[in-house]
Formats: C-alpha cells, structure tokens, sequence
C-alpha cells in the first residue's frame, strides 16, 4: 500500500509540478493537524488539497478547450504544381 501511495505522488508531480506540490503539502499539513489534534493545521491542508485539486481540474479544462478549439486543416498543393512520379515496374524477377 506504501509503494502505491508513492507511485500516486510521483506521478502526480510530474504531470503537473505546481498543483502536485501544493497537494503533496496540503496531505502532509492534513496528517500533522490530524495526528496532532490541530484542527487549524489539519482545517489548513484540506484548504490546500482543495486548491491543487481545483488548480489541476482548471488546468485540464483549458487545456482541453485549447485543442479543440484550434484544430488545423492541411491543404494538399494543387496536382499540376509537380511532376507525376514515374511507373514503377517490376524488370527482373527476384527469388
């Protein structure tokens, strides 16, 4: 279970360095405040998991309205601007 909550972590700050931060630090001020009896600190790391998880989900929503807002059109050039390549034949049988 110890190494799944790792890989969690790993991943989640490499897809997005500053939310994963900010989640990392808002679990870790969450288990003080919660082991401690801090409400204030534990109150404090919740707030700050919120906003990384908002801060992501914000994150993936504009970037998905980005691609598909733009997606771009390629245009063949007209077939007359080029030579037609040649046949290609087949001359010598190969074994």
């Amino acid at each position: 279970m110890n190494a799944l909550f790792l890989n969690f972590f790993k991943k989640t700050y490499r897809k997005e360095s500053v939310s994963g931060f900010i989640f990392i630090l808002g679990a870790v001020d969450a288990v003080i405040g919660g082991v401690g009896g801090r409400w204030t600190l534990l109150s404090f790391g919740l707030l700050m998991v919120l906003t990384s998880a908002l801060l992501r989900w914000y994150k993936l929503q504009k970037a998905e309205t980005v691609v598909t807002k733009k997606s771009p059109r390629y245009v063949l050039p007209p077939s007359s601007s080029r030579p037609p390549l040649p046949v290609l034949t087949k001359d010598k049988p190969r074994h």
